[in-house]
């Protein structure tokens, strides 16, 4: 075991570590899902239960997430196998199996739309999205089986060329370049945006509070969905990350930093897409239809919007490829871990797999079909079991040791019975309500 450790790569440094946390979390849930939740849930009285959601799911289900992997030196599959043999049971391995799964099935789904993005990014920087006549044709031609081939697997060759170089020199070092872009760029946009005519309508929107709103049990739901999904909660991609932390950092630390910007980006998000919206007069939605139809649309009203269309969808791009390299190192690290396969083998495999399944959900009914499946059901039963394994069934002290390691100050006693009771509970809540609304994230 030893010997496997020393094999292992690792995050250089904390800043390492925080930054692939953050692309991992900054995704289209951040851009075409909380914009809209904000402004439909009455501005601040979202606002409010979203952040406290935030911290409470940030202090108890992140630093978990991450102290259970640094703990086992393993992702999912092998913690969860560690976990059990320390009660004597050996089936932790096929339990791992599940968020394994979970992220695997979004990374394919995610792939197409990082596709799409890819696309687009590269028709605004020619010209061509700015000319285009209608937006629906053309979202329509990407949108059905075997129509956007080519963009779909640049996007697993960028994700293959960006993985086959490891933790060190793959991912955390595309986080440390496309993270501080991404937000540099919609800061530019924030900017521009708030110069537009009527733009005060979108601020309007999103920050007029509903205080009626607020003591509805949906807004508190719906809240709680953004903020689970938003901090990728699974059981899987923060457990792989951690597993490849060193001791001396601090996961309290680390998951304060990642709520942060995880929340910053996607208030950035909204001050860009919904006042530029509204300055013209567009119909504020959620989902692809914001991205692919309506900010295209806005651009191409903007003056210089050609400029600003290019910016905002290599933005998202940015945002969408640090994602899904996230997303898929759950099962190339497991068949590093289950196989002894070298990273050059386990990322080819996972690679061509994902994009000889992800063709036939290219088509975007199929497409959302698989999402729902294992959003609503495969990632919050990850979460959940990652969760009970870590804080029942590993024991009281392991978690104050693992938590405690790296820290300064000394383990915050309302921690335990938070990560046992209310993160606990909440990730099973989240798994039955998605269940009853469809989905809440």
């Amino acid at each position: 075991m030893e010997k496997h450790f020393k094999k292992r790569d690792s995050f250089q440094n904390k800043i390492g570590f925080i930054l692939a946390c953050v692309g991992s979390a900054v995704g289209m849930g951040n851009i075409w899902l909380f914009p809209y939740r904000v402004g439909e849930f009455g501005g601040a009285a979202f606002l409010f239960p979203y952040l406290f959601f935030v911290v409470l799911l940030g202090l108890t289900g992140v630093s978990g997430e991450m102290a259970f992997g640094r703990a086992m030196r393993s992702g999912p599959l092998g913690a969860f196998k560690k976990a059990l043999e320390k009660r004597g049971k050996k089936y932790g391995a096929f339990l791992g199996f599940i968020p394994v799964l979970g992220s695997l099935g979004i990374a394919i789904g995610y792939a197409v739309v990082v596709g799409w993005i890819l696309k687009y990014t590269v028709q605004s920087f020619s010209g061509i999205l700015q000319v285009t006549e209608n937006y629906g044709e053309l979202f329509g031609t990407i949108t059905t089986r075997y129509s956007s081939l080519t963009w779909h697997f640049t996007a697993i060759l960028i994700s293959l060329l960006i993985m086959v170089a490891g933790i060190q020199g793959g991912i955390e070092k595309i986080n440390r370049v496309l993270m501080p872009l991404f937000f540099g760029l919609f800061c530019l946009l924030a900017i521009r945006v708030f110069f537009l005519e009527n733009s005060i309508s979108g601020y309007e929107f999103l920050w007029k509070t509903d205080f009626e709103k607020i003591f509805q049990i949906k807004t508190w739901i719906f809240a709680l969905g953004q903020a689970f999904f938003s901090l990728s909660l699974a059981g899987s991609g923060t457990v792989v990350y951690g597993s490849y932390l060193k001791e001396e950092v601090d996961v309290i630390n680390s998951s304060i930093h990642v709520a942060f910007y995880d929340t910053f980006a996607a208030i950035l998000a909204a001050l860009v897409i919904i006042p530029a919206v509204f300055s013209f007069g567009m119909e504020v939605s959620a989902g692809p239809g914001l991205m692919f139809l309506v900010m295209p649309s806005v651009f191409q009203q903007m003056p210089f919007g050609r400029i600003f269309s290019s910016l905002f969808f290599l933005a998202v791009f940015f945002a969408g490829i640090t994602s899904l390299v996230n997303l898929f190192e759950s099962s190339i690290e497991a068949l590093e871990e289950k196989f002894s396969f070298s990273r050059r083998k386990a990322v080819s495999i996972v690679m061509i797999f994902s994009f000889l399944i992800g063709i036939f959900v290219e088509d975007v009914n199929y497409l959302g079909k698989l999402m729902d499946i294992v959003s609503i059901y495969l990632i919050p039963l990850g979460a959940f079991l990652s969760a009970i394994l870590f804080y029942w069934v590993c024991g009281d002290e392991f978690v104050r040791r693992e938590i405690q390691k790296g820290r300064l100050k000394s383990f915050p006693k309302c921690l335990l019975p938070m990560g046992k009771y209310v993160f606990c509970g909440i990730s099973f809540v989240v798994f039955i309500l998605g269940i009853f609304y469809h989905g809440i994230g």
